[in-house]
């Protein structure tokens, strides 16, 4: 939202501040100011002057001398290449050592150009006279500026006074940032009143009286509205005797300052309006609409419609549309139709001004593929109770302008008034919201200036229509706190009773997971839940896989970014590659971010959000030390139980024969490998790299931080040592899984400590020696204790195939 300066100091005549004690002031009220713009940023020494003498340079053919009175005594003498200026002309001059913003062909110049006197083909030359782009604007804000050439002055312009003023130029354009919320400061009077309650200083809309002759409007039009739940209020009323024109200068300097490009009177009533009281309105031409009927519907479904730039729309039965007798004629609250749109001869004019569902406007405009400034200010939710007050405006300044005779009467169809809202007042809940001491009467004083009324007999506040944003205390607190100061809030100690913070279970469980994953020397990665389709072919899935079917983006920045992951292996990998071309050694990453798994496809519901623990590494470590950061982790949330790991993962990015599903319970939590030789060469990496994911729902379901404490052993362990002859396909996992079962209560643990496969070793068999440590909480252990629990576990692992080497 941008705003005039000029144009907020007419509604509030006592404002007097700079552009950046304006910015200041207003954010801390919170109007938060973006920043502002000087239109006359490097204009200096720039005078009205009057052409009163031209001569041809004598060694020129295409300069010309000019004799310019700057109403400072003696004319002075400027050389120029202007074709369009004339004696008698009044024309913006630059004096010796003043400065334009830019040159002649638009550009701009940082700090300007200044100007200094000098000689043009040895004829002297004292200043400068000026086209608009060499002011800084251009013939869209300055209609009547030419082509090419020097601006000329009307001639009430006075000569010596400054042209910057004369221009308009004289002004601030402020840039805000508008909560969408705070409806009404999308408008100049909804800012002019938040500036009036900021500097403490009188608010002064504009006066509007009721116009019309006395004709009867209902007799030019009727109005149906058959979608009342999409417009809960349309006005209309006719003027009649169109006289098409150029708006007066001071309307034009206002709507370019807003960026607004002036048209005509009619096309920037309209504008101004909208501007003004931030109520979008609409002209059509009243000859054009069959049957004197307008019609509030839906569109027909696949129904085409020609919009006022020219393009033909295909519309469905959602879109909300603006239709005489006989067809459309305009898309409710986005744009007119090409068929009522008003030329230069037009007689009759229809004004509409309606309040449209911005819901709906939005999606609409989605779906048609257009946004007008018009649309943004419906999408927000517009006050009913505004239409009415910006039509009397709008036929106000018809009458004032000559541009037509308004007809008596308004069509106004309003079938549920919205009304204002009763918060009750409730001045010690506000002090202790803000840790403040504030009167009540003070509180009313700051309600009043922004025009929120008081109810005395009921205690309760009275916020009107347009203020949709206040609906409950807090929202009242704020407005209390806007206005006694945010900087002016004491400091405070919290009250209430006392609680332990801490954070969810999920998130400590996350934290965890960093807290490990950074132990081991992994560094955190974020990358893009947002893909390219091509990463399933990088990753070797193949074309059945339920990975391939992805929530797709309905209006992506490009295809690379066109679904929603379903694994997270991608982005990982891509962080890999870029360390490895970039030559760094040995790289360890993790992340923690969800990947999105839809339910059915096409979509039809929201996708399953899944958290994954993704790891990722190369150059020191190997598939062991992925498995012990999993183990460590796991361990450290309490998983106490040893994870099993299923080498038959058949995961097709990852070595088929160095991959392992995690099982916990008898449920897949994760995975863990060396990613496949293909796949590492499609991420363009030639050294072996590892990778492990862990489903984290499955670890927060399962997970438990309640530690009991144990104590110290108080007798002494006994340890035994045996070493076996496996056969390869028996892993680790299996011989562990028989301790566990038969070691009994009292086997406190167990350590792998050889692995040895040689020519001392029998083909298709490999030595493994484990070390067992046995202990009893109560007693001291017998050797019958021990020798029975080994030989359950003897014995165990010869029905295994396996023998105990002698």
């Amino acid at each position: 939202m941008n705003t005039s300066l000029k144009w907020i100091k007419d509604l509030v005549p006592g404002l007097d501040c700079t552009a950046q004690e304006y910015m200041d002031a207003m954010t801390l009220s919170g109007s938060k100011v973006e920043g502002y713009t000087r239109l006359d940023e490097n204009l200096e020494k720039i005078v009205v002057g009057q052409i009163k003498k031209i001569e041809k340079h004598p060694d020129a053919d295409k300069l010309i001398i000019c004799q310019v009175d700057i109403g400072q005594g003696e004319p002075i003498q400027i050389v120029t290449g202007a074709p369009n200026v004339r004696e008698g002309d009044k024309v913006p001059v630059v004096l010796d050592g003043g400065r334009v913003a830019g040159g002649h062909d638009g550009s701009v110049t940082e700090g300007g150009i200044k100007i200094k006197k000098g000689k043009l083909r040895g004829v002297e030359s004292n200043g400068m006279m000026c086209s608009i782009e060499e002011l800084g604007s251009n013939r869209d804000m300055y209609p009547k500026a030419p082509v090419e050439g020097i601006y000329i002055f009307d001639d009430t312009a006075v000569v010596g006074a400054d042209a910057v003023k004369e221009l308009g130029l004289d002004d601030v354009v402020v840039e805000y940032e508008i909560t969408s919320n705070r409806v009404d400061c999308f408008s100049m009077l909804g800012i002019a009143r938040e500036a009036a309650a900021t500097f403490g200083k009188e608010f002064v809309p504009p006066v509007v009286e009721k116009t019309g002759n006395s004709e009867d409007v209902n007799d030019y039009i009727k109005v149906t509205v058959k979608d009342s739940d999409l417009c809960s209020r349309y006005t209309a009323r006719v003027v009649k005797n169109i006289k098409i024109a150029p708006s007066p200068e001071w309307m034009q300097r206002r709507l370019a300052a807003q960026g607004i490009r002036p048209i005509n009177n009619i096309v920037d009533i309209t504008n101004y309006v909208m501007e003004e009281y931030g109520q979008p309105m609409h002209a059509y031409d009243l000859d054009k609409i069959e049957g004197k009927e307008i019609v509030v519907r839906r569109a027909e479904k696949d129904e085409k419609f020609v919009t006022l730039d020219g393009q033909e729309r295909t519309l469905d039965d959602s879109v909300l549309m603006i239709c005489d007798g006989k067809k459309a004629i305009g898309m409710a609250g986005i744009m007119g139709g090409e068929n009522s749109m008003i030329t230069d001869d037009v007689t009759t004019m229809l004004f509409e001004a309606a309040c449209f569902d911005g819901t709906n406007i939005r999606l609409s405009g989605k779906k048609v593929g257009m946004r007008t400034d018009a649309s943004a200010k419906f999408e927000k939710g517009l006050d009913p109770n505004l239409a009415m007050e910006a039509m009397d405006r709008a036929c106000q300044l018809i009458e004032e302008l000559g541009a037509g005779e308004v007809v008596g009467g308004a069509v106004d169809i309003y079938p549920v008034k919205k009304e204002g809202t009763r918060i009750p007042f409730e001045p010690e809940k506000y002090n202790r919201l803000l840790g403040t001491d504030i009167a009540p009467e003070t509180m009313l004083s700051y309600f009043k200036k922004i025009d929120l009324g008081y109810d005395e007999s009921t205690n309760e506040v009275l916020a009107p229509s347009w203020r949709q944003d206040l609906a409950c205390d807090a929202d009242l607190a704020e407005e209390v706190a806007r206005f006694f100061g945010y900087a002016n809030i004491p400091m405070t100690l919290p009250s209430g009773e006392a609680t332990t913070g801490k954070l969810p279970f999920k998130l400590r469980i996350e934290s965890m997971a960093r807290e490990i994953a950074e132990f081991c020397g992994f560094s955190q990665g974020m990358t893009y839940s947002f893909e390219s389709p091509k990463v399933f072919d990088k990753l070797l899935l193949p074309e059945d896989s339920k990975l391939r079917q992805t929530v797709t983006i309905a209006n992506p920045l490009g295809e690379d970014f066109s679904i929603m992951r379903t694994s997270s292996l991608n982005g990982m990998l891509t962080s890999l590659s870029t360390n490895y071309n970039r030559r760094n050694k040995n790289v360890r990453l993790y992340e923690l971010g969800n990947i999105y798994l839809p339910k059915q496809v096409p979509v039809t519901e929201l996708p399953d959000e899944r958290m994954q623990f993704t790891l990722g590494m190369y150059g020191d470590g190997d598939f062991y030390t992925m498995k012990g950061v999993i183990e460590e982790f796991l361990y450290k949330v309490g998983m106490r139980k040893k994870p099993e790991y299923d080498p038959n993962a058949g995961r097709p990015y990852l070595h088929p024969g160095r991959q392992a599903n995690v099982i916990y319970d008898g449920t897949v939590i994760g995975y863990l490998g060396e990613v496949h030789p293909t796949v590492a060469a499609n991420y363009n990496m030639k050294d072996r790299v590892y990778i492990a994911v862990i489903d984290m729902p499955e670890i927060v379901s399962r997970a438990t931080f309640d530690r009991k404490y144990e104590g110290i052993a108080k007798f002494p362990a006994a340890t035994r040592d045996i070493s076996m002859l496996v056969p390869k396909e028996i892993l680790a996992g299996d011989i562990e899984k028989v301790f566990d079962e038969k070691g009994g209560k009292n086997l406190e643990s167990y350590q792998l400590f050889d692995i040895y496969e040689g020519a001392q070793i029998r083909g298709g068999y490999k030595s493994v020696a484990y070390s067992l440590v046995f202990r009893a909480k109560d007693r001291n252990l017998e050797e019958a204790d021990i020798s029975g629990a080994m030989d359950k576990i003897l014995k165990a692992l010869e029905n295994m195939g396996i023998e105990l080497r002698k």
